[in-house]
């Protein structure tokens, strides 16, 4: 197949300014450059390191309004997903200090070993609806023994909710 990886994700954000902060703040992207698309486009080029990732614009004058999604996204709404994709997700580390920052900011988030692999996800959503996954490696892990629920699979879910 001639695919070699994803280059970016478009998102049209309702609040332009509100979702290129959030990706700054909770997942350290940061500002780059981008090509001159003339004066009548407005958007803003995230980057981890030297590769843009995520590419924020506004929404388009004609384009039909959507509802604001809940900006205080409950554990159950984390796991169900965005619509129509799902989820984005991205390979992490520190992962203490990520979830602390969470917590600082009042981010809700989701924790959980993925399906017996050595793999530990952290799941928030942006200002736009948009599960976010952050994949960590086990060895970042080790305070999170028992964690086993399947968070996004809240019929799975035994007692308390998997929350950070």
């Amino acid at each position: 197949m001639a695919i070699s990886h994803l280059e970016h994700f478009l998102v049209v954000a309702q609040d332009y300014k509100a979702t290129v902060q959030w990706y700054i703040d909770n997942l350290g992207f940061e500002e780059g450059p981008h090509p001159d698309f003339g004066a009548d486009v407005e958007v803003t080029w995230l980057y981890l390191g030297e590769r843009d990732i995520i590419h924020v614009v506004p929404p388009r004058a004609n384009d039909e309004a959507r509802p604001a999604p809940d900006p205080n996204a409950t554990p159950e709404d984390i796991a169900q997903g965005s619509r129509p994709i799902h989820h984005i997700a991205f390979r992490a580390a520190n992962r203490v200090e990520m979830t602390d920052r969470f917590k600082e900011r009042g981010v809700t988030y989701l924790e959980q070993q993925a399906s017996k692999e050595d793999l530990y996800q952290v799941f928030v959503r942006d200002p736009n609806g948009i599960t976010v996954e952050l994949n960590f490696p086990a060895e970042e892990a080790a305070d999170m023994e028992g964690l086993a629920q399947l968070a996004l699979r809240p019929e799975k879910w035994k007692g308390e909710v998997p929350t950070g």
